[in-house]
């Protein structure tokens, strides 16, 4: 009877919230890289150097950096419904914004005020989803939610390269239409998230009461067996060793993922291509990433192994950084990309199923922001590092390498993460 009850409840809540949530994910994350494309004529519209681009395009993980923890903390506090509609309408609001840039000043000051507005959207709904899947189902599930981020690209790439060909209408560049387009969807769901969002399984009023009793039940019990091993006090989530050595992994993930989102398109287009054809080349490798990635997930949740999953994936993207660095053909460099989308998509569900093994309650709010706003900051070394590279070189090859290290390390820090987890079990089994 059990096992027919959660199967059919973890249906229901699957169907519930995980489309809901990863349509909201994928108009974030177009929101967050559609810079990439707009750089391919607001750069010389606005004399931008490669420099300038790349320091703008990062700037927006040190708003990110700096409000995301307090911004974990107001979601566990208020409620994801009421703080997740907050996030999605202020963000919408900036990036519309964009479209009023008129130099380095202007593009700086919004990058860095939308990443200060998305803060807490992401590790929001990874500590939201903690609140209604079980352990077991986490890395699936996460798994799900972040492939909205490739899918985001598949269909935004050739959607952006489409609205850059507004340019003209009504006085306006293609680049600034892009920014007003793409920014509505954010401000019409926060709106709709208010209506539709339920906090938590005990007020899920659209499950039958065996189901929410039996869900509530479940979530109580994790959270109880939790009780003597896990952290819950907000001090315990920011001064646990782990937490900053999984924020450091997620750094060089993170430095992989912005480098894509934000310079790909210009790499894609430094072999003569149209705009256009970057547009659908671009989503090539997000495509193939998305299978990839919900693949490993499964495999990883159906294993219960967590390092290896990391491990590997970390080196395969490191691996095609490199490739791409050398490429001397569009095709080339299409399947080095490709397995970058492919190694950064699959690292990033076993990872983010790590801290919450080890943290819950208020523990796991500021852990999870931590760790996301720590390793996000890769997301600007990595653009910033590709850019001030370029303009002293002439070429992408150094700054994709550097990248390429810092992805090698993040393998090396979730090895020895688990060894001294393991180490550490072993110790607690002998002092009882």
């Amino acid at each position: 009877m059990d096992a027919s009850l959660e199967k059919a409840t973890m249906r229901r809540v699957s169907w519930r919230l995980v489309p809901f949530i990863c349509l909201l994910y994928f108009i974030a994350f177009i929101d967050r890289v559609n810079i990439g494309f707009a750089a391919l004529t607001m750069n010389k519209d606005l004399g931008f150097s490669a420099s300038v681009f790349g320091f703008g395009a990062g700037i927006f993980f040190f708003g990110y950096f700096l409000f995301e923890v307090p911004s974990n903390i107001i979601l566990e506090k208020v409620g994801a419904r009421l703080w997740i509609a907050r996030v999605m309408i202020t963000w919408g609001i900036i990036s519309g914004a964009f479209a009023f840039v008129k130099g380095e000043t202007s593009f700086y000051a919004l990058r860095f005020l939308l990443g200060a507005a998305e803060a807490g959207f992401f590790p929001g709904i990874i500590l939201y989803l903690s609140y209604w899947f079980p352990a077991r189902y986490r890395a699936g599930v996460v798994s799900l939610f972040m492939a909205a981020a490739p899918v985001s690209v598949v269909l935004g790439s050739p959607l952006s390269s489409a609205l850059l060909a507004m340019d003209g209408i009504l006085g306006l560049h293609g680049w600034q239409w892009m920014f007003l387009i793409e920014a509505a969807p954010a401000v019409v769901l926060g709106v709709v998230v208010l209506f539709y969002m339920t906090d938590r399984p005990e007020k899920a009023k659209w499950l039958p009461d065996e189901q929410r009793a039996w869900l509530v039940a479940e979530m109580n019990a994790e959270r109880a067996a939790k009780q003597v091993a896990a952290k819950h006090g907000i001090m315990a989530g920011l001064a646990d060793i782990r937490v900053l050595a999984l924020a450091l992994i997620y750094f060089g993930t993170s430095a992989g993922l912005y480098t894509l989102g934000i310079w790909a398109p210009q790499i894609i287009k430094s072999f003569g291509l149209s705009t256009m054809a970057v547009g659908f080349l671009n989503g090539v490798p997000p495509t193939l990433a998305v299978i990839a990635m919900i693949l490993w997930a499964r495999h990883s949740d159906r294993t219960g192994e967590r390092t290896w999953h990391v491990v590997i994936a970390c080196l395969v993207a490191s691996t095609g950084l490199v490739l791409a660095g050398g490429a001397a053909s569009v095709a080339a460099v299409i399947a080095a990309l490709s397995l970058v989308n492919i190694g950064i998509s699959a690292a990033k569900p076993p990872l983010w199923a790590m801290p919450t093994m080890f943290l819950s309650g208020s523990a796991a709010a500021v852990g999870i922001a931590t760790i996301n706003s720590v390793g996000n900051l890769g997301g600007f070394v990595g653009p910033w590092a590709i850019g001030w590279i370029k303009d002293r070189t002439g070429s992408f090859t150094g700054g994709l390498i550097f990248v390429a290290g810092l992805l090698v390390l993040s393998a090396v820090l979730t090895l020895i993460v688990a060894r001294a987890g393991r180490r550490a079990g072993t110790a607690g089994a002998a002092a009882h």
